[in-house]
């Protein structure tokens, strides 16, 4: 599992997660802290969802397609989803950047 994907979803969610923790069981922990926000504090969730920039028309369609399936679960699995894509996006320009001279950077 990507070592930046805990810490980011731990400040993003405002949730505490185990640094060593399984994708299976961080699944479970976060399907279970959406859950309990689509209760409480749904308001909170939708800034959640948006402060990470999970794609609404795709969620819209994930949860109409999986109607059956438990919504929580399906927005845990975008989150973790858009969350890895950014670290890696990251990853990419960082390792970009590393290869300009001091100089021709801004």
């Amino acid at each position: 599992m990507n070592t930046d994907l805990i810490p980011s979803l731990s400040k993003s969610l405002e949730i505490e997660l185990p640094e060593n923790i399984s994708g299976e069981e961080l699944k479970r922990q976060l399907s279970s802290h959406i859950n309990y926000l689509i209760k409480s504090d749904f308001q909170k969730l939708v800034s959640f969802l948006y402060r990470i920039d999970v794609s609404e028309s795709k969620l819209k369609q994930l949860l109409k397609d999986n109607a059956d399936e438990d919504a929580a679960s399906i927005i845990a699995e975008l989150i973790i989803e858009r969350q890895l894509q950014k670290i890696k996006s990251r990853q990419h320009f960082n390792t970009r950047d590393e290869n300009i001279d001091d100089v021709e950077k801004w």
